[in-house]
């Protein structure tokens, strides 16, 4: 059995969140010899190194493990509190959680103001085909993902399926697309793309095209700015249903060609020894996706 001392977790985690050796130590109160001493020691309770000495400095999946387990234990000291003092809440703990821009833009949000006055939250903002990343080194504790197969050390549940519709102005589809949605057309015609990430407007590139196509691109890194591109004619680009309803029912908006979309389903993802806090917020998340398909 591999005995981990708090402290030595704890350690190691103010390291990776302070960035240096130094930084920790100074964060703790202890000397830089110590905070030496606690990951030495903690290397040979696991065995094996937790982290790379480089610039930054990176954790190893063993230490990856070892950060996750000093964060819950910080979260399941929270819920003793509560419990030795009835009648507190979870107003002093903190959980960084992982969402994608678009559940941020259309729906989560919601789920997640309904717990805001009872722990403080730090939002990290990540593509659901990424975010696993963040989740598996320890830096956050639940994630929005396209993944269903949970991380080590983690529990996972189907939220629903945001639904992208490839939409441009009338306009827009006048000039590009007067001979129809094809291969030829898609090839010329620009594209709205969030980041180098969004692979959404090639997933429907490729369904339709049925090869590479390379159109000219404009990059727009924010969700209401990459709608308000499309509004405005630079491109056409994939959007979540829910979110443009409105404005294919008033025209301002059409869709590509009819019955064509790119679904994206998406799960949560959370420590199995999270605490109370985190298990609100799941219910709370779970709640806010029942707009989802």
């Amino acid at each position: 059995m591999i005995d981990i001392h708090p402290d030595q977790a704890r350690t190691l985690a103010a390291i990776v969140a302070r960035g240096s050796f130094d930084a920790a130590a100074s964060h703790l109160s202890v000397t830089p010899s110590a905070v030496s001493q606690r990951i030495r020691a903690l290397e040979v309770a696991v065995g094996r190194p937790v982290l790379r000495r480089t610039r930054p400095i990176e954790l190893t999946e063993s230490g990856q493990a070892v950060v996750r387990f000093a964060r819950q234990l910080e979260l399941l000291s929270a819920d003793l509190a509560d419990e030795l003092q009835p009648g507190t809440t979870h107003a002093d703990t903190r959980l960084s959680l992982v969402i994608n821009s678009d559940s941020l833009h259309t729906w989560a949000l919601a789920g997640l103001a309904a717990v805001a006055g009872r722990v403080q939250l730090e939002i990290l903002r990540e593509d659901q085909e990424y975010s696993l990343d963040l989740l598996r080194s320890g830096a956050a504790a639940g994630a929005i993902t396209a993944t269903a197969k949970p991380v080590p050390g983690c529990t996972s549940r189907r939220l629903g399926v945001m639904r992208y519709l490839p939409v441009c102005t009338p306009a827009f589809a006048q000039t590009w697309f007067e001979g129809g949605v094809t291969a030829a057309t898609l090839a010329t015609a620009p594209a709205v793309v969030y980041d180098r990430k969004d692979d959404l407007q090639d997933r429907y590139l490729r369904r339709v095209g049925r090869k590479v196509l390379q159109p000219p691109r404009h990059y727009v890194p924010a969700a209401h700015e990459f709608g308000e591109a499309i509004r405005l004619g630079m491109g056409w680009g994939m959007m979540p249903e829910i979110e443009i309803a409105g404005y294919l029912q008033r025209q301002e908006l059409t869709t590509l060609a009819p019955k064509t979309y790119v679904d994206v389903p998406l799960h949560w993802q959370q420590w199995r020894y999270g605490s109370a806090a985190l298990d609100e917020i799941a219910a709370a998340i779970q709640d806010a996706a029942h707009v989802l398909r």
